[in-house]
């Protein structure tokens, strides 16, 4: 006796709405009260880690001061949806232009990253006129939460890869009938992008990356001065700053025990990327409103996504910032404080048809969140030439 087949995969997208209820958020706040701080830092700058009286004062207008309800009716404000593919719930913003010969754009974040760091992005980008620019530079966005992310649904089995996201992503675009379109991503989101350029699925023209994978896999021994300093934010990347990588590429699990118990805990692992990777004149707040932290940090909260988030490190520990080489069309911005920073001759080597290189004249490693009229006005340029 055989067994029945498998019921079919729903391809049904399904509405979504944001709603957390008013026992979570008192829970939140009850935490936060409670919270047991650890002693102060021995050292008089960031070097050890999140400064206690920073934390202190973010937590405190955590607790006091920050209105989850603004974000979560900024959220709702955009047509947001569920759909299943390769067996797991994708949530995803959808906004269609009123320009029906605008191009499709799926963007995707990183960690700690999220969707909210688009948001200032698709007014512009969908509606480009009453923000300064020209209809016919209008995309329609498409902005998934990474499977683990948000409310993305938790994968319960190993195997998501970024080749894994970057088919299921192109199975999304397919699914609500585009058949020719762009991607775009920084962080985790241009390892994804990337991964798609490398797939080279039916329907994508070209990418848009604010984070390059260009880095040649043996590094020579003459350098000039731009690829110098490339090795060398790169070992502050992997040095100085690599510790929550480290950890979340080896033992994710471990430290999702500590953030999902601990929202000041969650805060601070958050927070110290913000103050490290950001263009700041000494700290994150100079680059980021409090509110905009805090936003991001309370949706790893509220989904209780730190361990299933930390994963995607754990599941591509394998790769490098030495990517593949690309041959479809992409386009790059690079951001002054972005860590690495990538030299333009590592860009035009690895990428053969460059359809355009920006340098911004500021931000760094979060550039939708830091300075989203820059990246706006970057994808713009840089994906213009395939409208034709």
């Amino acid at each position: 006796m055989t067994a029945p087949p498998p019921p079919p995969t729903s391809t049904l997208v399904r509405p979504f709405t944001v709603s957390i209820s008013d026992a979570e958020i008192d829970d939140l706040k009850q935490r936060l009260a409670r919270t047991r701080w650890p002693d102060p830092e021995t050292v008089g700058d960031w070097s050890q880690g999140v400064r206690l009286q920073n934390a202190r004062s973010l937590v405190d207008y955590w607790e006091r001061g920050y209105d989850w309800r603004r974000l979560e009716s900024e959220l709702n404000r955009f047509p947001q949806f569920l759909t299943e593919i390769d067996g797991l719930d994708i949530h995803f913003v959808h906004v269609r232009s009123k320009n029906p010969r605008a191009m499709p754009l799926i963007l995707t974040h990183g960690w700690p990253g999220s969707i909210v760091e688009f948001l200032k992005l698709i007014g512009p980008l969908t509606d480009p006129v009453p923000f300064g620019g020209d209809a016919a530079d209008s995309f329609d966005v498409v902005v998934p939460s990474l499977p683990g992310f948000g409310f993305s649904q938790k994968p319960t089995e190993t195997g998501w890869t970024v080749s894994r996201i970057a088919s299921a992503w192109a199975e999304l675009m397919r699914r609500l009938g585009y058949t020719r379109w762009a991607a775009q991503g920084g962080d985790w989101g241009a390892v994804v992008t990337t991964a798609l350029g490398a797939m080279q699925p039916e329907g994508l023209l070209g990418i848009h990356l604010n984070t390059q994978f260009a880095f040649p896999a043996q590094i020579p021994d003459a350098l000039s001065p731009e690829q110098r300093h490339a090795v060398e934010t790169l070992a502050v990347y992997t040095g100085d700053l690599g510790g929550s990588n480290h950890l979340q590429g080896t033992k994710p699990e471990t430290v999702g025990f500590a953030l999902a118990d601990s929202p000041a805990g969650q805060a601070a692992w958050i927070y110290e990327k913000f103050q490290s990777k950001t263009d700041n004149r000494g700290l994150a707040e100079d680059a980021l409103s409090r509110d905009d932290m805090l936003d991001a940090i309370s949706l790893y909260w509220f989904t209780n996504s730190a361990a299933s988030s930390a994963r995607i490190y754990w599941e591509n520990r394998s790769g490098t910032f030495a990517g593949p080489k690309l041959t479809l069309p992409v386009a790059v911005t690079v951001f002054p404080k972005d860590i690495p920073r990538l030299p333009r001759s590592w860009i035009e080597d690895t990428y053969s048809n460059l359809i355009h290189y920006g340098e911004a004249a500021k931000g760094g490693h979060f550039a939708a969140l830091e300075q989203p009229e820059i990246l706006v006005s970057e994808i713009r340029t840089g994906l213009r030439s395939l409208r034709s």
